[in-house]
């Protein structure tokens, strides 16, 4: 069983409880206008080109196996190219593979109650392979973490809800014109979803990216908080929007659309408000 992986990161403090390692599966179902991922939409490998760092040196047409004819993504360039220029973006590994790093900080795990945490992209699409390397790290005692959107049928979350200790779950609004205007797709199956695993007993910590012009009102963060409160979730995570992923799109050739950030004040008085879902 392989997957297609775009990232890996070790001791990461911000995707679940704990020290974590989070990672990072390519191809995603949503076109969020803000993702600060965007190489993990596709899914397929892809090279990232920043023609800001290109010098010109010419060692990447010296190496390239097909004369720059058409790309292979064999990677030479990326590795021979001495500022970084060119990236490839996506990696295949088998589950024993991905289970032999994971388990490399299983003690940092147990002391500070972390664990893995499989992310995106959306990882559920890729989910024969997902619950594979989720059901080696329960048998091994990992504390496991799946953070989603959500858009998938909800027999993917039958196939792994035995091996899911939490699902970090995203509901970026309620209004379904407003979610269709900003992320490409409906937000019923979404929501559905989410009360389908809310009946089925599983830990959820809901997560909202707060976008300037999506969804930073009053109105929307209400409707949102009144549609979770009392439901039996764990808590409800605000995240605020940050350009950090910007330079990705200069990789890509895509353009980049800037978005505000909401203000400390702002997120301060929402943070208690959602603290009482």
């Amino acid at each position: 069983m392989k997957g297609l992986i775009f990232d890996i990161q070790r001791s990461s403090f911000v995707d679940g409880d704990g020290v974590r390692t989070t990672v990072f599966f390519k191809g995603c179902n949503l076109k969020c206008k803000w993702c600060h991922n965007p190489e993990g939409i596709k899914n397929y490998k892809e090279m990232l080109f920043y023609k800001s760092k290109c010098t010109g040196c010419g060692l990447c047409r010296k190496i390239c196996q097909n004369n720059e004819k058409e790309c292979t993504l064999c990677g030479n360039c990326a590795l021979i190219c001495p500022n970084d220029a060119k990236e490839i973006c996506g990696k295949e590994y088998n589950t024993g593979e991905l289970f032999e790093i994971i388990q490399r900080d299983k003690a940092l795990y147990s002391q500070t109650g972390g664990g893995v945490t499989f992310s995106g992209g959306e990882c559920m699409l890729q989910i024969d392979f997902l619950r594979s390397i989720l059901e080696k790290c329960y048998e091994n005692g990992i504390n496991t973490a799946v953070d989603t959107a959500g858009n998938v049928p909800f027999s993917y979350f039958e196939k792994i809800l035995p091996y899911v200790n939490t699902f970090l779950y995203d509901v970026k609004c309620i209004d379904e014109e407003l979610h269709k205007e900003h992320t490409g797709v409906s937000n019923t199956l979404i929501l559905e979803n989410l009360e389908r695993l809310i009946k089925a007993g599983k830990r959820i910590v809901v997560r909202t990216p707060v976008i300037g012009g999506f969804n930073d009102t009053d109105k929307e963060l209400f409707r949102i908080f009144n549609y979770l409160k009392g439901k039996g979730i764990e808590k409800a995570e605000l995240l605020p929007y940050h350009n950090m992923g910007a330079h990705k799109y200069e990789g890509l050739s895509l353009p980049f659309k800037e978005f505000a950030a909401p203000s400390k004040d702002f997120m301060e008085k929402y943070k208690k408000v959602f603290s009482t879902v």
